[in-house]
């Protein structure tokens, strides 16, 4: 590169910036001209190359190495006169090889791709569709309570099923039937959820709302749900089409109120999800969150995804509170205006108009004809998560223990301890496992010293730090609680 006169040249034609334009800078200081650069990004042959210090050097393919090289004729030389008549040399690189040297950017991976003229193949036969009460059994079998929101739930993906199997119904297109889940934290809806999609044995994809923005600001953008979806089914388009995309904190995308800048991530993100739930033909960029030109894309087509939205709502029982009171009559038979403070369950007489309120706007919540609340978990609920379900907290650590060949026991009353522990931490079902681990620790600690240790009772007063857990030795024969 000349730089006598401090000027610029293109590392691949050798034009100087005075006739090719503004130079764009590349590591190691090579300059390359916008021609060059559109011309190399334009180009997606299947050359391999390396990298050199940062450049790119295109190694010699197999029909190159066959071919002699051409030496120019006798008598002319290669000055930049005849380059300038030549064009641009441009290296040619496939931009697709690149991005396959860099995790993340969705190349080698392999898509299967639906045939658009091949009739769509229902994962789930209109056979083997349970019906709604069988899925609500066995979701019984995981889940404590929520009996309403279980038999929405079943009824739901029963339909929407049956929806994917049989296309219509004597010419009668149906419509989805997509979800609008409130709940308190910690009352199971994205467990409820999960336990579902193992039932049915359906992809599945949970994404977060909290790191949506608009498409060209910085988070994730609406289609990157999608994607998640799409590695869900192993990249098999055909099989995402039938999935369930989970969006959990959806509460977090409502429109802000007294806000002066562009909301971004409230209501502009509801307006970008009006297509994706309604059905359409979306471009999913495989493996990355943003589309950009480094990263492939697929077309999905969201008609028979079933899409269910879950959220925590805080302070949406206020909103409840003074539309009931508004309804309240008046005089001496009126209803007081704290009469609902104490109620747990006031999400359960959530409306439409409550959530359209809170910021949801009419368009999305249309896409969600299916709106149920869960139930506040009780003392009860939270000692009946400890031990009914198949895979309960408790049954854990006796399975843990067992592999020491110790028996585990819980008595009554310190699983009642546990579940009044857990109520006043206010954090739902999450906070049982905090307590069980933090009076857990010493007894999983010192078990393993002593091989002579038989059992463990775990007594109420151990729970409240009245005492300590009573330990029956091997050689004492076991004596059976009544």
């Amino acid at each position: 590169m000349d730089n006598t006169n401090n000027e610029e040249y293109c590392h691949l034609c050798h034009r100087p910036a005075s006739e090719a334009g503004k130079m764009i800078h590349l590591p190691t200081n090579i300059c390359v001209c916008n021609d060059c650069l559109q011309g190399t990004i334009n180009s997606m042959n299947n050359m391999p190359f390396n990298f050199g210090n940062f450049g790119f050097t295109q190694a010699p393919s197999q029909d190159n190495a066959r071919q002699e090289e051409t030496e120019p004729e006798e008598g002319t030389e290669d000055t930049a006169e005849n380059k300038e008549k030549k064009g641009p040399t441009i290296s040619m690189i496939n931009l697709g090889d690149i991005a396959g040297m860099f995790p993340g950017m969705g190349q080698g991976v392999k898509v299967k791709k639906r045939d658009k003229d091949k009739p769509i193949t229902p994962i789930i036969d209109l056979k083997d569709i349970p019906a709604p009460h069988k899925i609500k059994e066995m979701l019984d079998e995981y889940v404590v309570g929520q009996e309403k929101a279980k038999k929405i739930m079943s009824v739901a993906v029963y339909n929407h099923y049956k929806r994917v199997a049989t296309g219509t119904m004597d010419d009668i297109e149906i419509e989805k039937s997509n979800m609008l889940m409130i709940g308190p934290t910690g009352c199971g809806k994205t467990y409820l959820v999960k336990t579902l999609a193992r039932i049915l044995n359906v992809p599945l994809a949970i994404a977060d709302a909290t790191s949506l923005t608009e498409a060209g600001y910085i988070g994730d953008d609406i289609e990157s749900v999608l994607t998640k979806l799409l590695q869900a089914a192993d990249n098999d388009v055909e099989k995402a089409e039938q999935g369930i995309v989970f969006i959990d904190e959806i509460d977090k995308i409502a429109k802000k109120r007294n806000t002066n800048h562009r909301d971004v991530s409230g209501e502009s993100v509801q307006q970008g999800m009006l297509k994706l739930l309604e059905g359409a033909e979306i471009e999913v960029p495989v493996g990355a969150n943003s589309k950009n030109a480094m990263v492939p894309m697929v077309t999905i087509d969201t008609q028979n995804i079933l899409f269910i939205c879950g959220g925590a709502f805080p302070d949406l029982e206020e909103v409840i509170k003074e539309r009931l009171n508004k309804e309240s009559s008046m005089g001496f038979k009126a209803d007081l205006k704290d009469k609902y403070d104490e109620d747990d369950n006031l999400l359960l007489q959530v409306k439409v108009e409550d959530v359209r309120k809170y910021g949801m706007i009419p368009e999305f919540l249309g896409r969600m004809p299916v709106l149920f609340a869960l139930e506040a978990l009780s003392e009860d609920m939270l000692a009946k998560i400890l031990t009914e379900p198949k895979n309960a907290i408790l049954k854990q650590y006796r399975k843990l223990l067992e592999l020491d060949e110790v028996d585990l026991q819980f008595d009554d009353d310190a699983v009642r301890q546990i579940a009044k522990k857990a109520k006043e931490k206010e954090v739902g079902a999450r906070a049982l496992r905090a307590i069980i681990e933090e009076f857990m620790l010493d007894i999983m600690y010192e078990i393993p010293k002593d091989d002579n240790i038989g059992r463990v009772i775990i007594t109420g007063d151990y729970i409240e730090n009245k005492g300590a857990p009573t330990i029956v030795m091997r050689n004492i024969p076991r004596i059976e609680q009544a």
